[in-house]
């Protein structure tokens, strides 16, 4: 059986080979091998000859078009150039079909100036839906008076009901040419890239015509707008942008993992907050937050390892405070509540949940207590203290005591105050919203009680200190994760104020050294040399 050394060291070791074998794929990935000068085989650029392109999007009701019957030209750009970037705004017209909840598609070609795509072999064409099926978010009302957040009509609310989806408009098409003069190896072709290529024979050579991609990944909720049955035009924004080959086969990677996750049952909403890691984010800064991810899982990892370790041998509440385990546990279901009530994303939501589980574990192991079930009736019994314990609560109650008449007050006020300026979905909506500002606003404070009863010991060595490295560790990282994750201001907020309270920690640490001759509550000491076994002749 293996250590908790050993345990550890190996954890280290396969995250490192993670790591190391990551890196080496996106290596592979930006980095494509080109075909050798000279060799036979190779597939040609067919843009180095500097053909004259011009861009054409129509739109239509059919998924399959033939010919240019029943399509609706709705951009046209004539001499377009590659490497000019552009953004241009256009009213598209909505058929009935789609009005009824219906789909309409995007046909994007790129063809030589002066000929209609139709008429050109060599026109290349990419097709996008322009529509998707989403649930509308519930409308928001003030809780006293009833007055609507929007002006909606209410037959139009009747019709359509909250729980089903409807059509959504996507108001945004980001077109990409790559526009490298880049020669493949016909041998060793990128799986990735393929299936975006078409090629073509002229004379000897193969040549691949221009590579049109569109950005999946820009398009965002909240760009998507509600298609209702009076709308005959809506706005569609057409961007284009160059984009290189090692990006182009990075982004197809990153539209595969988007769609694997809504195979896997990630709503649009999840999906989203994905993509906005990708699109909202600096390249090279996203290389960087995919190293501290993998730190991040890491320390994870450690921290619920130490933490759950600590807490499974714990059988003494001396040093701790009963009143910040409790508490921990109420702002945790709370903020998990908080964040199931805001639809928030699942990378925060799964995280939120399992630790809302650990803590009600932990509150069960600081009252000492214990489930009998008597046939289908639990009976709940709690264990003693003694008198160190006792001392111990005593410190504990005075600080919640004098924190009580600050508490209190603020959150009640806060609660009445939102209640009539602030518009919320239901009255459940409003009550846990109100938990959870009092959490994020004054909950730092509920951790006092552990730093008083700190000082009044004189001590810090009844905490577990390698959980709280881990954390404090992945505390820092939140700080970042807080600017790149789609998350509300106020859970934003708390990442910050978690580091104030690790700073606190790590003072009275320097404060109150660990005394390594004192006995611990399981009867060890740090100085204490473990006793071998006489050896038996």
């Amino acid at each position: 059986m293996l250590s908790r050394s050993s345990f550890t060291s190996l954890v280290v070791g396969v995250f490192a080979v993670y790591v190391a074998h990551t890196c080496w794929v996106m290596y592979g990935i930006v980095r494509t091998r080109p075909c050798p000068a000279g060799g036979a085989g190779c597939v040609w650029p067919y843009l180095a000859r500097r053909p004259k392109l011009q861009l054409s999007v129509y739109t239509t009701t059919r998924s399959n078009i033939g010919a240019e019957s029943n399509v609706d030209l709705v951009l046209n750009v004539e001499d377009f150039d590659i490497e000019s970037k552009f953004e241009r705004t256009v009213n598209v017209s909505v058929p009935k079909k789609t009005r009824n909840n219906g789909t309409l598609y995007a046909y994007i070609f790129l063809h030589h100036a002066g000929i209609l795509p139709w008429h050109d072999s060599k026109q290349v064409h990419i097709v996008s839906p322009l529509t998707t099926y989403m649930v509308p978010k519930p409308e928001e009302i003030n809780l006293l008076t009833g007055e609507s957040a929007t002006q909606q009509i209410e037959a139009e609310k009747q019709t359509s009901a909250l729980d089903e989806p409807v059509s959504h408009w996507r108001s945004r098409l980001t077109l990409n040419v790559m526009v490298e003069d880049f020669v493949f190896d016909g041998s060793s072709l990128p799986a990735d890239v393929h299936r975006y290529m078409k090629m073509v024979q002229l004379g000897k050579t193969v040549h691949y015509l221009p590579i049109l991609f569109i950005d999946q990944l820009s398009n965002r909720v909240k760009d998507l707008m509600v298609i209702n049955r009076s709308t005959t035009e809506l706005p569609l924004t057409v961007s284009y942008d160059k984009i290189s080959l090692g990006k182009l086969r990075f982004w197809i990677h990153m539209q595969d993992a988007v769609y694997s996750l809504q195979q896997f049952g990630f709503s649009e909403k999840d999906a989203d907050e994905v993509k906005g890691i990708f699109v909202d984010t600096n390249l090279y800064f996203l290389a960087l937050t995919f190293f501290v991810a993998a730190f991040h899982l890491l320390f994870d990892f450690l921290a619920f390892k130490n933490d759950i370790s600590f807490w499974k041998k714990k059988r003494s509440m001396i040093g701790m405070s009963t009143k910040a385990v409790l508490w921990r546990c109420f702002s945790t279901v709370v903020i998990f509540l908080f964040l199931l009530d805001e639809q928030t994303s699942l990378l925060v939501l799964i995280p939120a949940g399992i630790g809302a589980v650990i803590e009600l574990w932990k509150v069960k192991k600081a009252l000492k207590m214990t489930i009998k079930w008597q046939g289908l009736r639990p009976k709940i019994q709690f264990g003693t203290y003694n008198d160190s314990e006792k001392k111990t609560e005593e410190y504990d109650t005075q600080a919640m005591k004098y924190l009580s008449y600050l508490l209190y007050p603020l959150c009640i006020g806060g609660a009445g105050y939102s209640l009539l300026n602030v518009k919320y979905k239901s009255w459940y909506s409003w009550l846990i919203n109100s938990f959870v500002n009092g959490v994020y606003a004054f909950g730092f404070l509920f951790m006092l009680p552990q730093l008083f009863v700190n000082y009044k010991m004189k001590s810090v060595a009844h905490l577990p200190w390698k959980a709280f490295t881990y954390k404090a560790f992945n505390t820092f990282i939140d700080d970042i994760f807080a600017f790149i994750i789609t998350m509300p201001t106020s859970h934003r907020l708390a990442c910050f104020r978690d580091d104030v309270v690790f700073l606190v920690y790590l003072y009275q640490r320097w404060l109150y050294p660990v005394d390594k001759s004192r006995v611990n509550e399981y009867g060890e000491s740090y100085e204490e040399k473990p006793k071998k076994k006489a050896h038996r002749e």
